[in-house]
């Protein structure tokens, strides 16, 4: 089966644009003060720009999905399709709820984006948003109980990554700020917001693994496993796993060495070098977490190996 690379393309813009806006916001809640929010990452335009980005690929990605189960090709717009699509599927009713989620999340974060309270609802919104991808992949193809938990899986797996993705843009934006516009108040609270996120890593790490297996008992099953390497499908979640490792190896290295590291070297007045190691190593982290997506929005194309016993 042909690769649908468009359609590939738009779903993995959808987890970045997604993820980003939901983990930013939930970053800037638990990682910044009320004060540091717009001058620390001038957040605003990156919860707006995310909104209005999201809005722009789902309605792309209706149409892509409604070419793709009518059979045809995607333009001229099958406005019947579509149509058909939104009132006769959950997958409808999902693209409906996340429409409007992201209209909220835009229009608060341009009204208030730096305040706790309409920040939270902000990152509510962009949550909802993220959840709703679920329905466009293989967490709403089972049934019954086992749907329920595969559902579930799948959503708490998706925010989870989320909020590591829109962490590592967060802290990225923090340690990659122009050096004339850093200071020691700046120095401090990146080492604070660094310091914050390696407790809070370790929830989204747990929910990751966990969630993980789950979706791979349902999606794999454990009769198929030395049989990964052999198919399409195998070779990108052992490419995913492999990644996610590398991940999980830095994301220790910044909070076990280099945050420490950096916090002495701020007190010696001597941060350059350590700043520079940390810049590299979130750089790589992000990169890994960015190709992850990529190989997600493809693997949600594939037929897993449970579904063909």
């Amino acid at each position: 089966m042909e690769a649908d690379w468009p359609l590939i393309a738009v779903r993995f813009a959808l987890y970045v644009t997604l993820s980003g806006l939901f983990g930013l916001s939930a970053f800037s809640l638990y990682g910044l003060k009320a004060g540091e929010r717009t001058d620390a990452i001038t957040l605003r335009p990156w919860l707006v720009g995310s909104g209005l980005l999201g809005l722009l690929l789902s309605a792309i990605a209706l149409a892509l999905l409604a070419a793709a189960m009518a059979g045809a090709p995607p333009w001229p717009i099958d406005r019947e399709a579509i149509g058909m699509l939104l009132t006769g599927s959950a997958t409808g009713a999902a693209w409906e709820t996340r429409m409007v989620a992201l209209v909220v999340a835009s229009i608060i974060a341009l009204i208030a984006a730096g305040r706790a309270a309409p920040l939270g609802t902000v990152a509510l919104a962009a949550g909802i948003a993220l959840a709703t991808l679920a329905w466009t992949g293989h967490g709403a193809m089972d049934e019954n109980a086992t749907g329920w938990v595969h559902l579930v899986a799948d959503i708490l797996h998706l925010l989870a990554a989320g909020a590591w993705v829109g962490a590592l843009l967060g802290l990225t934006l923090l340690v990659a700020r122009a050096p004339s516009r850093v200071d020691a108040t700046h120095l401090r609270l990146s080492h604070r917001a660094l310091h914050g996120f390696g407790m809070v890593g370790t929830i989204v790490v747990g929910t990751i693994v966990v969630t993980g297996l789950v979706n791979g008992w349902l999606l794999v099953g454990a009769g198929n496993l030395l049989n990964l390497p052999s198919t399409r499908y195998g070779q990108l979640l052992l490419a995913k796993l492999a990644l996610f490792g590398v991940m999980l190896g830095l994301a220790s290295l910044n909070r076990f060495r280099l945050t420490p590291a950096f916090e002495r070297s701020i007190a010696a007045a001597d941060y350059r070098a350590a700043l520079g190691t940390l810049r590299r190593s979130l750089a790589v982290e992000a990169a890994c977490a960015i190709t992850i997506l990529a190989l997600v929005a493809w693997l949600g194309t594939l037929e897993p190996p449970a579904s063909a016993m």
